[in-house]
């Protein structure tokens, strides 16, 4: 009878524990099952059709450049005050849960400008300011990139994440045609006028150039160029269908005439125009052509003194131009070839999702 006893009590022993251990099995199968319901976010193989959507929108743009009329040799070096307004349109596809491709249109202008730019009173500007060239440039931009996003989003685009960094890289191609402005005492038919720059080879790309030239080989540029833009932005989802954007990206070039100017000056003799030779050299025009506003400053009278030179051009005229500039000499440069220009694009852009499809989730 004490050995039943003892094996109905080991019995119920054994029932009693191993119910416990089930019981919290069961709670932690149960506790694992709330937390998948609780973080389900769909399928989880692959980026589904319902979490892939496009965008479509505007963007507000100001551009800036780097080049030959900055203000100073220094490595991106701008004019801030120059910047020039723009606009554009875009389309984008997202893809995965980082990455997108967008694809879009800019429309907008730079411009340059020796007199507004350089420090007179600086020993590096004070040789801009004399060579008072200046530009202006509209460019048209279709560009292609690649965007990665530093917060992943696994969510459909209803429940995309509420702002995320970005960069991107891409392609882009562009036209442009850089123009001056022809000063309205100059005296030419062309004054007060904007005139495009590239037909007329102001350093020399049309002109008879002989072998000893600095110039010598030059060819006229191309309107239509390629560009690698990247950059860097951050999004905000405002609701579930419209974002704003802000980004900045450079646009790095593969030549070195957005500004129309990049190498030596040339004899002022080889131009067949008085246009030509007046936008080649305008170191010793007496006013800003755009403002009217005098250069007879302190600064600039020091630096020509004993400067103004008389020579004579290789079609017999003679010519004043200011030592070191206007004249064919290996040293008398007009800007520096070995680097290229570049512009940046800095906009503001609101996006709307289109297209975008919502599956509930279907559970096993």
């Amino acid at each position: 009878m004490r050995k039943l006893s003892v094996l109905i009590l080991s019995i119920f022993l054994i029932m009693g524990m191993s119910y416990e251990g089930y019981s919290q099995l069961n709670r932690r199968q149960i506790k694992k099952n709330r937390r998948q319901i609780s973080s389900y976010k769909g399928r989880k193989k692959g980026f589904g059709k319902e979490r892939r959507y496009n965008y479509i929108g505007l963007s507000v743009n100001g551009m800036n450049y780097f080049g030959d009329l900055a203000p100073s040799s220094k490595m991106f070096s701008t004019d801030f005050s120059l910047i020039q307004p723009g606009v554009g349109l875009f389309w984008g596809h997202r893809f995965g849960p980082r990455y997108t491709l967008r694809t879009s249109f800019n429309y907008g202008g730079i411009r340059g400008n020796d007199f507004e730019s350089a420090d007179p009173n600086d020993s590096d500007g004070i040789f801009r300011y004399a060579r008072n060239l200046q530009f202006r440039n509209r460019i048209k931009e279709l560009s292609i990139v690649a965007m990665f996003d530093l917060f992943k989003n696994e969510n459909t685009y209803i429940s995309r994440v509420q702002f995320t960094p970005f960069v991107y890289a891409g392609v882009a191609v562009l036209h442009h045609n850089p123009q001056a402005y022809v000063g309205e005492n100059s005296g030419l038919p062309e004054a007060g006028e904007w005139v495009d720059l590239q037909e007329i080879g102001t350093e020399g790309q049309y002109a008879p150039l002989l072998d000893t030239d600095a110039n010598h080989g030059i060819e006229p540029y191309k309107k239509w160029q390629v560009a690698i833009p990247v950059g860097i932005g951050i999004r905000y989802r405002l609701n579930q269908v419209m974002d704003i954007t802000f980004e900045t990206g450079v646009r790095y070039l593969f030549f070195d005439y957005l500004d129309d100017v990049s190498q030596n000056y040339v004899d002022p003799g080889v131009f067949d125009s008085d246009l030509a030779r007046y936008l080649h050299d305008r170191s010793l025009e007496p006013t800003d052509a755009l403002s009217g506003d005098s250069r007879n400053n302190e600064a600039f009278q020091s630096f020509i003194s004993g400067r103004v030179t008389t020579i004579t051009g290789r079609d017999g005229n003679t010519y004043q131009v200011i030592s070191g500039f206007g004249s064919e000499f290996p040293d008398n440069v007009r800007g520096n070839d070995n680097e290229n220009d570049i512009y940046v694009v800095t906009s503001l852009k609101i996006s709307f999702v289109v297209g975008g499809k919502f599956l509930r989730a279907k559970f096993r």
